[in-house]
């Protein structure tokens, strides 16, 4: 293996556990406060010169023991990242410096990053309100939705943050890449949920059944549309299209193929593709018509109209 192979992953490394990291609500050192006879936990962390506490909620074993395990987590995961960090080194790996248009894109799809979440999860069926989709990124949890449905919030996040890792969003939009995509929506919900599918599969609303996927073939696919002399969002909106309709995986296909196209545009300073949640109920009834044979144009066309955001 080459070091730029290997640099490449220990990039993707880092960038995934630079995304965990951002999943774990409190990071520090746990307190326990008491007033009134009444016990309260708060989490202090430093942040260069200056201490901050944050107030957690009353205490409970249960809870105290939370923030122990994630205070353990948070520790390993930058041991872990200041290990690659040394690696990284000892291969000759220097930052690149990044086009200014890239750098605001990132900044604008920070920004946006809670809305284009709920809005995936709306497109995905996730029964959530924008209010629940905040409490759960911010804090991990919330009263009221399925584990399952947190855990595809959740995901989405952990998708997010890896793919605007200034490392990650300096690699190809390959195949690699977007099974690293569909690994991560898929994490905690499916085995092995970044591999190609092998069993055939039928999609719900359709008569469309897709053919089992030939990894040398999605390979050759993708490639041929990024090499195509074409616009970048006309190309990203293909990756999408693509993914979706081949069923790469054995699930998360929508969701890895929104991330997997944003991936790209966003490389490129091109803005973002979302289907806001108005438009999703569109959506869905154009897709279900790309699925069974009607032009591609037709709902591409949408995409670009409806679901394309600029700075």
């Amino acid at each position: 293996m080459s070091d730029f192979e290997r640099i490449q992953i220990a990039l993707r490394e880092r960038a995934d556990l630079n995304a965990r990291l951002s999943l774990i609500p409190y990071e520090g050192t746990v307190e326990i406060k008491e007033v009134k006879a009444q016990k309260y936990l708060y989490v202090r962390k430093r942040i260069g010169s200056r201490v901050s506490s944050k107030y957690v909620g009353v205490y409970s074993d249960d809870l105290y023991q939370l923030l122990l395990r994630s205070t353990r987590e948070a520790r390993d995961l930058r041991k872990q990242i200041r290990k690659l960090d040394t690696e990284l080194a000892k291969m000759g790996y220097q930052e690149a410096d990044f086009p200014e248009r890239v750098i605001r894109n990132l900044d604008f799809a920070r920004i946006h990053m809670k809305t284009n979440i709920y809005d995936q999860a709306v497109l995905e069926g996730v029964a959530t309100s924008f209010p629940q989709t905040e409490e759960i990124l911010e804090n991990g949890l919330v009263s009221g939705m399925t584990a399952t449905d947190i855990q595809k919030i959740l995901n989405l996040k952990h998708a997010w943050e890896f793919i605007l890792d200034p490392d990650v969003i300096q690699a190809k939009s390959d195949y690699y890449i977007l099974c690293h995509i569909a690994r991560l929506v898929n994490e905690g919900l499916f085995a092995d949920g970044g591999r190609l599918r092998g069993v055939p599969v039928r999609i719900g609303g359709s008569s469309y059944v897709p053919p089992i996927p030939i990894e040398s073939a999605v390979k050759e696919h993708l490639d041929e549309i990024l090499q195509a002399d074409s616009d970048e969002i006309d190309k990203a909106i293909e990756l999408c299209l693509y993914t979706m309709k081949t069923q790469v995986f054995l699930d998360g296909n929508k969701r890895a193929a929104v991330i997997y196209a944003n991936h790209y545009l966003i490389a490129h300073g091109q803005g973002m593709l979302v289907i806001p949640e108005l438009d999703v109920p569109d959506f869905k009834k154009l897709l279900v018509s790309f699925y069974e044979g009607e032009a591609p144009a037709v709902i591409a066309a949408f995409l670009k109209n409806k679901c394309w955001r600029t700075f």
